[in-house]
């Protein structure tokens, strides 16, 4: 498994690809800020987020792209300019077909350090350890872009099979009551039990 994660922002947008699968080691193939001047038109800053995402996602191909999940705080500014990067790379991977994912900053933070409210230190450390690096990747944006993917390269299959009892449990036409099973004959039927004759 390929994955991109962006940590979104408009001055300073965090990528990092990384590759493997859970449960083992996994490869760090590139890390990297994408940056747009501040005092640059708000559009002329979104295309070149966009272009950045583009020559990642060209030169990585990555199978999926994992984005932090954007949450209000009390800059509104600040929150709507990450909003903005964060749809960018959404954008940019949707229109290649790549599947995204979206992951909350404690998820994140939980899966790489076992804690839910570690530092930024803390991240930084541990990813170095996890993708055997001789230096945290700075800015710390590019940390945490590190850390989005190797959280959906851990959480990914967990997820997915939720996702297949999910949709296999709403499956039209399949009805069970209780003391049935999908193996069983009519609704209502009870089953047999074993040890038993009729």
């Amino acid at each position: 498994m390929r994955v991109l994660g962006v940590d979104p922002g408009l001055t300073r947008c965090g990528v990092g690809v990384v590759e493997g699968v859970a449960g083992r080691p996994l490869t760090m193939l590139g890390v990297g800020v994408v940056r747009t001047p501040s005092d640059a038109e708000l559009g002329d800053r979104l295309v070149a987020v966009e272009r950045g995402m583009e020559a990642w996602l060209d030169e990585y191909s990555p199978g999926y792209v994992a984005v932090e999940r954007v949450f209000a705080q009390h800059n509104v500014r600040t929150v709507m300019g990450t909003a903005q990067a964060s749809a960018v790379a959404m954008l940019c991977a949707a229109r290649r077909g790549i599947p995204v994912a979206l992951h909350t900053p404690s998820e994140v933070k939980a899966a790489v350090t076992g804690s839910g409210r570690a530092d930024k230190a803390q991240v930084g450390a541990m990813v170095t350890r996890l993708l055997r690096l001789d230096a945290p990747p700075k800015p710390a944006d590019a940390a945490d872009a590190l850390a989005l993917a190797i959280c959906h390269i851990w959480r990914a299959p967990a997820q997915n099979r939720l996702q297949q009892a999910v949709a296999a449990h709403r499956t039209p036409g399949v009805s069970r009551t209780p003391g049935t099973s999908r193996t069983s004959g009519a609704p209502g039927t009870p089953r047999p039990l074993k040890g038993r004759t009729a």
